[in-house]
C-alpha cells in the first residue's frame, strides 16, 4: 500500500497565503538611524548641562563654605581691635589692645585677601574678582542703617568689608557665589 499526501484545495491556499521572509528596506534603516541620533543628541545635552549645573551647585557650596569661614574669622579679629591705623579700598591695618599691629589685604592680580601680621602671612580668601574696605563712625546717621564717614581715621568704629569671588566651570569663568559683605565694628576702643 501506498500512502500520498495529497492537499485539498484549502491547504493549498494556505500554504501560499503563508507571509514571505521580508527585512527593512533602506529608507527605513534611514528613518531609524536618523531618530536615534536625535534621541542621542538630546540626551548627550541633557548630560552636559546636567554635568555643568552640579558642578556649578558644588562651586556655590565651596566658595561660600569658604567666604563664610574667611568672614567669620575677619570678624572675630576686627572686633577684638582696639584702632584702625590705616585704610585703603583694598587694605585695612588694625592696632590690638596688645599693641600689636595686623592687616587685611587684597591683590587683584593673585585674586585672594591675605592677613598679615608681623612676618607671618594667612590667606584667608581665594578666586577673589573684587574686593573693597571703607571706615565709618559708630554713629548712626537719622532714619538709616547707614553710619558716617569719619573725620579722622582715628574715629573709625565700624568697618565693611565687600567682595565678589568667581571661579572656572567647565573651561568658561562663571560668577559662583553673590557678594559678600559685613558691617563689623570695633568692641575694644
Amino acid at each position: 500500500m501506498e500512502c500520498k499526501s495529497t492537499f485539498t484545495k484549502r491547504q493549498s491556499e494556505l500554504i501560499s497565503r503563508r507571509p514571505q521572509a521580508s527585512a527593512f528596506t533602506l529608507i527605513e534603516v534611514m528613518v531609524a538611524f536618523a531618530l536615534s541620533l536625535i534621541v542621542a543628541t538630546v540626551v548627550a545635552a541633557l548630560i552636559f548641562y546636567s554635568a555643568r549645573s552640579y558642578v556649578t551647585m558644588g562651586n556655590y557650596t565651596e566658595m561660600g563654605q569658604k567666604s563664610q569661614m574667611a568672614l567669620d574669622k575677619m570678624s572675630k579679629e576686627i572686633r577684638q581691635a582696639k584702632l584702625v591705623t590705616g585704610c585703603t579700598t583694598n587694605s585695612i591695618t588694625l592696632k590690638n589692645p596688645d599693641g600689636t599691629s595686623f592687616s587685611f589685604s587684597y591683590d587683584a592680580d593673585a585674586r585672594k585677601m591675605q592677613r598679615t601680621s608681623g612676618t607671618k602671612k594667612s590667606t584667608y580668601l581665594m578666586d577673589c574678582d573684587s574686593l573693597t574696605f571703607w571706615v565709618f563712625q559708630h554713629t548712626m546717621k537719622s532714619n538709616t542703617f547707614d553710619c558716617y564717614d569719619p573725620a579722622y581715621l582715628t574715629n573709625a568704629r565700624v568697618v565693611q568689608v565687600t567682595w565678589r569671588c568667581s571661579r572656572q566651570i567647565l573651561g568658561k569663568k562663571a560668577t559662583t557665589e553673590s557678594v559678600q559683605s559685613s558691617k563689623i565694628v570695633l568692641r575694644n576702643h
